[in-house]
């Protein structure tokens, strides 16, 4: 009877130490498991959001708040330039963002999140250009290089030039007679890195000057870099391709004899065919390994005694590879060479 008696007051004591926690929630704003998983109902807007303070690099906003049915508890607060973008939160109708860049333009914008996890329907934007804070140019880029010339294309790359803010792009010109400059390229850093560039359309066996030019998000020029002049290759010669090939399972032997059936010299060749990803090269020899374009062909060039292939003569080479992809497609100096009846 006693042993009764006790569980059923530590009982009663037990519910009412619930009902006493619940109320205490409900006093401070907290809102209970049960009422949250029952709310389906958005919270509305927030208000506009409007500027406190501002610098160069940060900003403090403000809003006024959302309505809910139960309650709101948090504002998620975006930043985006362009197509880049940071996300905040506060359980505040304000927030202060830092790491912001001069003379951007960003978008911010807030919407309202209940506790069953319920956005607002619509949120406010702002829109607005961060202050200037950038009055120095950059840096010259490096003198370019050109590291793959073909008949009618060019690869350039340089060294990065410096900043104390922000680079906005890198432009590259062709220098034409006089001086004048003509831009052939634009180079953004979004996202940053990138410092080479394809010029291409150009005339076979002609000789260019090019330079290249930083601009920073406030508008700065840097001085121009050092020239560089490239001569591009004459047009891809006329080429057909025979190949003797020994196969197995996974792997095989390849002999290829391409000759140079049009009406001009080569002096100097690259040469490529198709070459997967997943295959391995073990053994080349009649040339030297350049690279491996995109994963998908295999690139080599002339050995030192093989560079010059006349009108009807041919270069051989061979190679020793994995997988079950033969040569194929195979160019010399970038024109297509056609498969050669045995």
């Amino acid at each position: 009877m006693r042993d009764r008696l006790s569980r059923a007051i530590r009982s009663k004591a037990a519910a009412l130490a619930a009902t006493a926690l619940t109320a205490a929630l409900v006093a401070v704003g907290a809102t209970p498991a049960y009422a949250a998983a029952d709310d389906t109902e958005r919270p509305t807007a927030p208000g506009p959001i409007t500027v406190v303070a501002i610098d160069t690099t940060w900003i403090e906003l403000t809003w006024a708040a959302s309505t809910d049915n139960v309650g709101v508890v948090r504002y998620p607060v975006s930043a985006r330039y362009e197509d880049v973008g940071a996300s905040y939160s506060t359980d505040t109708t304000s927030i202060r963002i830092t790491g912001l860049r001069p003379s951007r333009t960003y978008t911010f914008s807030v919407s309202a999140v209940d506790a069953a996890g319920n956005y607002s329907l619509s949120n406010p934007t702002l829109r607005l250009t961060m202050p200037p804070g950038d009055d120095q140019p950059p840096s010259a880029p490096g003198q370019p290089v050109a590291y793959d010339v073909a008949a009618t294309l060019v690869w350039l790359r340089w060294a990065h030039s410096t900043e104390n803010v922000a680079l906005e792009r890198y432009e590259v010109f062709r220098v034409d007679a006089g001086g004048a400059l003509t831009r052939v390229s634009e180079v953004y850093q979004y996202p940053p890195g990138r410092n080479s560039t394809q010029i291409s359309g150009l005339t076979p066996n002609t000789t260019y000057t090019f330079v290249v030019q930083a601009r920073d998000e406030a508008g700065h020029l840097s001085p121009l870099s050092e020239p560089v002049t490239v001569t591009t290759l004459p047009p891809p010669p006329s080429c057909a391709v025979r190949s003797v090939v020994r196969q197995w399972s996974d792997g095989f032997v390849a002999h290829l004899v391409v000759g140079n059936t049009g009406s001009t010299t080569v002096d100097g060749w690259t040469m490529t065919w198709r070459f997967w990803a997943s295959q391995e090269l073990r053994g080349l020899w009649g040339a030297e390994m350049v690279d491996r374009l995109h994963n998908s062909f295999l690139r080599v060039r002339n050995a030192s005694y093989n560079a010059v292939i006349p009108p009807g003569g041919s270069v051989s080479l061979g190679i020793i590879a994995t997988g079950t992809q033969l040569p194929e497609e195979v160019t010399l100096n970038g024109g297509t060479c056609v498969v050669a009846d045995e």
